[in-house]
C-alpha cells in the first residue's frame, strides 16, 4: 500500500537522524573539559598511573576510533562500562528505564486526562465558568515548573496529609506502594503538559465546531453533545497530538529534574550524576537515550497523522 512506502521513509529518516544525533552527542561530550582518569584517581595521582587507566579507558585513541568503537557497542547492545559504578551501561540504564518510562507514561496519561475533557468543557461554554476556571488553571500550569510543582506537592499531600510517600522509590516487587511512589511525581510533569494541552484542545475544538459538517449535522437532529464528542472532538485530535509530540523533550527534560526533587532512581538523576562525576560514558549513552526517545515520539505523531485523517492516507 502507498502509506506503507511512507512510513518506511519515515523510519530511514529518523535512523539517519539518530546517527547524526549520536556524532554531535559524542563530539559534545568528549571535547568537554575535565579528564575522566584525573576525576576517578584523584589530583595526586601520578602521571603514568593516569595514562594507564586511560588506556584502560581507551581515552588514549583517536576520537574517530573511540565513536566508532562506541557507536559498534551500541549496535550490538554493549554500551561499555561505567567509569563510576563498574557496571554495563546497558544494566544500569535498564534499571532506571523501569522506573522512568511508568513515570512518563503516567504522566502522559495524566495530562491527556485532564486537558482533553477540560479543553472540550471550556470550548463548549465560551467565556463560562468551566472556561474561565480552565484559563485560569492553564496559566498558572504555564507559569509555575514542575519542579516547584513537586516541592509544593510534597509539602502539601506528603509531609502535611500524609497521603503519599515524600520521596524514593523501593522497587516493583514491593507491590502497589511502588505505584503509589510514582503518583506525585507523575501530577508535577503532568499538569504543566495538561496546561499548554488545555488551550490547544479548546482552540481546535472551536475552530471545528463552526465548521460546515457540523453544522449540517447539527441541522439533521444531532444532539449537542454527540456531536461534540463523536465529530468535533476526533478532527480536533490532529492539533493536540502535535502538541503532545512536542511537549515529550519538555517531559523528558522535566523528569531529571523531578526525579531528583523525589529521590527516584530513574534515568533522569542517573543522568544527572553521571555528568557531576565526569562519567563520560553513561553520559553519552544517556543523552543519546534522550534523543531518541524525543525523535521515535516525533516519528509516532507522524504516523498518528496517518491514522487520524484519512486525507493524509490518501496523499502519501
Amino acid at each position: 500500500m502507498p502509506w506503507v512506502k511512507t512510513v518506511f521513509k519515515r523510519l530511514a529518516g529518523l535512523a539517519l537522524t539518530v546517527l547524526a544525533a549520536s556524532v554531535v552527542i559524542f563530539l559534545a561530550v568528549s571535547l568537554a573539559p575535565g579528564d575522566p582518569a584525573q576525576i576517578m584517581l584523584g589530583t595526586s595521582a601520578q602521571p603514568d598511573t593516569l595514562a594507564a587507566l586511560r588506556r584502560q579507558l581507551g581515552l588514549d585513541q583517536p576520537l574517530v576510533w573511540q565513536y566508532l568503537h562506541w557507536l559498534g557497542g551500541i549496535v550490538t547492545g554493549d554500551l561499555g562500562r561505567s567509569y563510576t559504578y563498574g557496571t554495563p551501561v546497558a544494566t544500569l540504564i535498564g534499571q532506571k528505564l523501569l522506573v522512568t518510562l511508568p513515570l512518563t507514561a503516567l504522566a502522559t496519561a495524566l495530562a491527556l486526562a485532564i486537558a482533553l475533557p477540560l479543553g472540550v468543557w471550556s470550548a463548549d461554554r465560551p467565556n463560562g465558568p468551566v472556561d474561565i476556571l480552565g484559563q485560569i488553571l492553564s496559566q498558572f500550569g504555564i507559569a509555575i515548573p514542575n519542579f516547584w510543582i513537586g516541592l509544593l506537592l510534597i509539602l502539601g499531600l506528603a509531609l502535611g496529609m500524609g497521603w503519599f510517600p515524600s520521596g524514593g522509590f523501593e522497587g516493583w516487587d514491593t507491590g502497589p506502594s511502588a505505584l503509589l511512589s510514582l503518583i506525585l511525581p507523575a501530577i508535577a510533569l503532568a499538569l504543566p503538559q495538561a496546561a499548554v494541552l488545555t488551550r490547544v484542545t479548546r482552540t481546535a475544538v472551536l475552530d471545528i465546531t463552526g465548521q460546515d459538517f457540523i453544522r449540517t449535522a447539527r441541522a439533521k437532529g444531532l444532539s449537542r453533545q454527540r456531536a461534540l464528542w463523536q465529530h468535533v472532538l476526533p478532527n480536533a485530535l490532529v492539533p493536540v497530538v502535535t502538541m503532545l509530540g512536542l511537549q515529550i523533550p519538555f517531559l523528558i527534560s522535566g523528569a531529571v529534574l523531578v526525579e531528583n526533587v523525589f529521590n527516584l532512581p530513574g534515568i533522569g538523576s542517573l543522568a544527572y550524576q553521571a555528568l557531576a562525576q565526569r562519567d563520560l560514558i553513561v553520559v553519552q549513552n544517556t543523552v543519546l537515550l534522550f534523543a531518541t526517545l524525543t525523535l521515535v515520539s516525533n516519528a509516532l505523531v507522524d504516523l498518528a497523522y496517518l491514522a487520524l485523517d484519512p486525507r493524509l492516507r490518501s496523499r502519501s
